[in-house]
């Protein structure tokens, strides 16, 4: 109703929602949200009780399962409390979430994955506006940890044997201010560039989309002049 005017008022609204399935809404934080009006589109004959009890039933069935109806002795949930938050049986699940969920486009004679074994004595230049900016790692919604458990690519390479250098060449996603010197000076006398680049909260998230996939400010230029 609001942005795509799609309806008209929020009773509109409310039938709509129904009959598309709809059964939870995330309010604006009004009082008198979109499904406030439900009662009144079930007293107008818009919607009918079965539907209803078909909306509700799965949000009823969520909430036993979480054990809310519950004693809160008979609710694991309950028992929870900050050791876990962090914890490292919780981090190592997160480590193994992120490696499995990795999607390698192109892997051109097997450079990757990067050996230890391999790297001794080896020049490594992380270069990019994402290599060491740990802000701008962070999707829309993600919530931020702790800084001393977040690795930007250039403090998880440089736990690797290898003589790792860093040139940000722009220091935020929009790369407004990019240095070339900066870029080739550490590209140019390095075994193995990594460069690291992207988009970030910076320049889309929810509401703010983009009008074309390009690469934002200098980072085309960026990634052109560290692989030359």
């Amino acid at each position: 109703m609001l942005g795509h005017h799609y309806t008209r008022t929020f009773l509109e609204t409310a039938v709509a929602s129904m009959n598309a399935g709809c059964n939870l809404e995330l309010s604006y934080g009004m009082r008198n949200n979109v499904f406030m009006h439900i009662p009144q589109a079930l007293a107008m004959g818009n919607i009918t009780l079965q539907m209803l009890r078909d909306r509700v039933r799965p949000l009823f069935y969520t909430r036993m399962r979480l054990g809310e109806f519950d004693p809160p002795a008979m609710n694991p949930y309950s028992t929870l409390d900050l050791s876990v938050v962090q914890s490292p049986e919780h981090r190592n699940l997160s480590l193994e979430a992120a490696v499995k969920s990795f999607v390698l486009l192109k892997n051109v004679r097997g450079t990757l994955p990067l050996r230890a074994q391999d790297l001794p004595g080896k020049r490594l230049a992380v270069v990019g506006p994402f290599a060491d900016n740990s802000r701008v790692l962070f999707g829309d919604y993600a919530p931020v940890p702790e800084p001393r458990y977040i690795y930007t690519p250039r403090r998880g390479l440089e736990t690797l044997p290898a003589n790792v250098s860093f040139a940000a060449g722009c220091r935020e996603p929009r790369c407004q201010q990019y240095s070339r010197a900066e870029v080739v000076g550490a590209a140019g006398a390095a075994d193995v560039v990594v460069v690291c680049l992207g988009t970030g909260t910076d320049v889309e998230t929810e509401a703010k989309d983009r009008s074309d996939l390009s690469l934002p400010g200098h980072q085309l230029e960026l990634l052109q002049d560290a692989v030359q």
